[in-house]
């Protein structure tokens, strides 16, 4: 370890607050709002009702893989700027640390790249033990459907899980209360949907809540996560052509594709996410940026951020 990486977080008063936010003034936030534990459930439910009104969006405007693509990205531009509003009304701050405009090309990117490899090395262990069989080529209407039904979801979903209940959690309970809360709640929110297992939600609570969670402890960026997020879901159906999350068959892919064998290895009607080898390929990135954000001095205890905020 370095020196740099010994050092205590920055205080608040240098600009940038340990857990990456940046604290250019935006306005005087309301005196209700001083708390986290006050921010927390208003900034959380706000998201969850964005959802609501992205899926709802996206099951008016599925129908054609043009309607799909317009809806998807509107639909993330919506959750992105109620994130912008919310936040500078209650915290008095523009989020220029987890969404800073200079970094959202490269994050979604790389994040797309990691995102895409990690599901494919998943489903290759799948064929590997016969579980996954292609019967020929799909749809690319179907695949651009998917992508634009994604693109919303992926967002809204980093935005309420990474950028609100991981990031102000994390003033309460430290890094790792927040990484392992915030993965509980994503996991469990993964049980509405129409093929939902216990052992599907425990396994995407361990794949993806803790991986991207690790990922946004990393680099204190959004971007990364929510392309890592979006082009695993749309390699799932998009490309690969098998089930999200139990969330049926949807809009299928590029790839006329289907799973059978064992649910601990194809992960059944849930999708491959369910997948003992969806576990073991995420947990490898997981320990990888968990490391990169102990190097970067990003891992912090309750009481650091409580001495950073006093001064």
């Amino acid at each position: 370890m370095t020196s740099s990486d010994q050092q205590s977080p920055r205080p608040a008063g240098a600009g940038v607050h340990p857990t990456g936010s940046t604290e250019k003034d935006a306005g005087r936030p309301p005196r209700w709002a001083a708390s986290a534990w006050v921010r927390l459930p208003v900034l959380f439910v706000l998201m969850l009702v964005v959802t609501s009104i992205i899926s709802a969006i996206n099951g008016a405007a599925d129908a054609t893989p043009l309607t799909a693509l317009i809806a998807g990205v509107a639909c993330g531009g919506l959750a992105l700027a109620g994130y912008v509003w919310a936040v500078r009304y209650l915290e008095g701050r523009r989020p220029l640390g987890e969404l800073a405009p200079a970094q959202a090309r490269h994050g979604l990117l790389r994040g797309a790249l990691l995102g895409l490899g990690l599901f494919t090395v998943t489903i290759a262990l799948v064929a590997l033990f016969g579980g996954y069989s292609v019967h020929g080529w799909g749809s690319i209407g179907g695949a651009l459907t998917t992508l634009g039904v994604m693109a919303g979801v992926a967002v809204v979903e980093e935005l309420a899980f990474r950028g609100v209940l991981f990031r102000v959690l994390e003033e309460k309970t430290g890094t790792w209360g927040a990484l392992a809360v915030s993965a509980f709640f994503f996991g469990g929110l993964h049980l509405v949907n129409e093929d939902a297992t216990i052992w599907g939600a425990l396994a995407i609570a361990i794949e993806a809540g803790l991986m991207l969670g690790a990922i946004y402890a990393a680099t204190r960026s959004l971007w990364l996560p929510i392309g890592v997020h979006l082009a695993w879901n749309v390699a799932e159906q998009g490309i690969f052509g098998t089930s999200v999350s139990g969330s049926g068959t949807g809009a299928g892919g590029l790839l006329d594709a289907s799973v059978g064998g064992p649910p601990a290895l194809t992960g059944g009607a849930f999708g491959p996410e369910a997948s003992i080898f969806a576990i073991l390929v995420c947990i490898v990135p997981t320990v990888l940026f968990l490391r990169v954000a102990k190097r970067r001095n990003r891992i912090h205890t309750r009481a650091e951020l409580a001495r950073a905020k006093r001064h």
